[in-house]
């Protein structure tokens, strides 16, 4: 049983017509909470609470581990996206699902067995600052493509050649969300976000001579950046600015939420 909204109605409708006993359907809701596979316990329920199922982090945990994992996510919802994957998870993956692709430079693995899907909603723009930040910014754009949303990609536009960004000016104020990656300095998040009043989603990465510190430098450069409506996220984190500014954006495509009518807003 593939764990949706619209597999619960079925369900329930076929509880209700007499086809399936109340025990039955209890025994397939018990797993809406999380499945236990033994090498972890799959958080089912949480497509349906954040829009996405459950991703694996695949570093610190075994080919084996990473493989059980995404053949149960496959199976409960058709889709499943693996971060931080090396090419010996990607071959016990392989092996489980034939369709698994590995995208060596993101270090990312995705099944997508959905059919029907809507096309990749336009509005975000991913910014990196050189070609080395590129792997964080591949793994946020396979992970925004995954959930639905096609970025513009803007590389190799840093502050060292201004001229190059400002080129750019026009789709970065198009955009509902701009995500910029950046090492050294990590400068690039305040020049975009003086040059746009959309939210800048800023990602330093571990780019840099010694003293950027394994990319602290530049996530402190980008925490006191002088432009409002910058926010930061950790070090190298591509996936999780994409996380974010999928949100953001599938919030802005659906359009304002109903108005509630009440006591407190008649």
């Amino acid at each position: 049983m593939m764990l949706n909204e619209a597999s619960i109605l079925t369900l329930l409708e076929s509880v209700t017509a007499g086809r399936t006993a109340p025990s039955d359907a209890l025994k397939a809701l018990r797993s809406l909470g999380y499945e236990d596979a033994g090498v972890a316990r799959l958080d089912h329920h949480r497509h349906m609470r954040q829009g996405f199922p459950e991703v694996i982090y695949c570093a610190g945990k075994t080919p084996e581990q990473v493989a059980i994992i995404a053949r149960r996510l496959v199976e409960a919802h058709d889709v499943m996206l693996g971060t931080r994957a090396t090419t010996a998870h990607a071959t016990a993956v392989k092996e489980v699902l034939p369709d698994a692709q590995y995208d060596v430079q993101g270090r990312t693995l995705v099944v997508d067995r959905r059919t029907g899907r809507a096309a990749p909603a336009p509005g975000v723009a991913l910014v990196a600052a050189g070609t080395s930040d590129i792997p964080v910014a591949q793994e946020a754009a396979i992970t925004l493509r995954v959930m639905g949303h096609e970025p513009l990609c803007i590389y190799d536009v840093g502050v060292a050649g201004l001229q190059r960004v400002l080129c750019h000016v026009k789709e970065l104020q198009d955009a509902n969300v701009v995500i910029v990656v950046a090492g050294m300095e990590g400068a690039l998040p305040s020049v975009v976000g003086g040059l746009t009043g959309s939210p800048v989603i800023a990602v330093p990465t571990s780019v840099g001579y010694g003293a950027s510190f394994g990319g602290v430098a530049a996530l402190l450069g980008m925490l006191n950046s002088c432009s409002s409506g910058v926010a930061v996220m950790n070090i190298d984190n591509g996936f999780g600015a994409a996380h974010l500014a999928a949100r953001i954006n599938a919030r802005i495509a659906r359009g304002p939420a109903p108005t509630l009518k009440g006591p407190l807003n008649a």
